[in-house]
């Protein structure tokens, strides 16, 4: 009896393996983009992305190439995707230089080489983040509220 659980247990944990490896590796995939409405914006001489809401989205915009500031808005300890943030990008001098509203979950910004400070606001909530952009790789921002939608 021993050995038929071990066997199935065995069976089990190769299954979730395999499970897991074929879903990472189908995130890899080209993107449907036919489906999908991300498109290059601009405020200020600024480039920039928004959305994400979808998995086709998400994927088009983490493989837009061209921008050093990548933000990521989500909530909870799971890191639920949430659209609806206010962000401000201000320069060195506290400057606004990008403000959206509604924005996200993931948002992607192309700016010249410098210091910045990141505002996001999600329900009346505020978290700041200050990095130092440059043309070499991209930087990573991700905001997370606590609570529930």
């Amino acid at each position: 009896m021993k050995y038929i659980h071990a066997f199935i247990l065995s069976a089990a944990v190769v299954g979730v393996l395999t499970t897991t490896a074929m879903a990472n590796a189908a995130s890899l995939e080209p993107v449907d983009s036919s489906g999908v409405q991300i498109q290059r914006q601009q405020q200020n001489g600024i480039s920039y992305l928004s959305g994400g809401v979808g998995e086709d989205e998400a994927k088009a915009i983490q493989q837009a190439t061209g921008y050093n500031l990548h933000m990521t808005f989500s909530i909870g300890p799971e890191g639920k995707y949430v659209p609806d943030v206010d962000v401000t990008v201000q320069g060195a001098q506290g400057q606004s230089v990008l403000a959206l509203t509604q924005a996200g979950p993931l948002v992607y910004v192309q700016l010249p080489a410098g210091k910045y400070t990141v505002v996001a606001t999600r329900n009346g909530e505020a978290k700041r983040d200050t990095t130092d952009v440059g043309s070499d790789n991209a930087r990573n921002l991700v905001f997370n509220w606590k609570g529930d939608e």
